[in-house]
């Protein structure tokens, strides 16, 4: 057996050892999911999600009307979904709720804007 010492890296949480405790994070591994889905060069937002009317007709995830485009199966949304649902289970709690909210759609992804 050999001691490595202190962990750094554990399931894809970094482990940092401060003088007041420890800090987990995933700094690594987010950067890679924002380069592998091509949202590196996004612009970041305070809150996770953007703000929309309350309107029955204009809400952004109401299910897919009858005449609209799906998006295509090369497009990865399941994949993109999935790295984002172990960012919001491990470290990044706040994001929960948006994604849970694309999850929703995950079966019939649509163009929509």
């Amino acid at each position: 057996m050999k001691d490595l010492g202190k962990t750094k890296l554990y399931l894809g949480l970094q482990i940092e050892h401060c003088t007041d405790g420890i800090f987990i994070h995933q700094s690594v591994y987010t950067e890679r999911v924002l380069k592998r889905f091509y949202m590196d060069k996004a612009h970041p937002l305070s809150i996770p999600m953007v703000v929309q009317s309350l309107e029955v007709n204009k809400d952004l995830f109401q299910p897919p009307e009858e005449d609209e485009k799906l998006l295509d199966p090369e497009i990865p949304y399941l994949n993109e979904i999935g790295a984002l649902m172990y960012l919001a289970n491990a470290t990044r709690h706040g994001i929960a709720f948006s994604v849970n909210i694309l999850a929703r759609y995950i079966s019939s992804p649509t163009w929509r804007l």
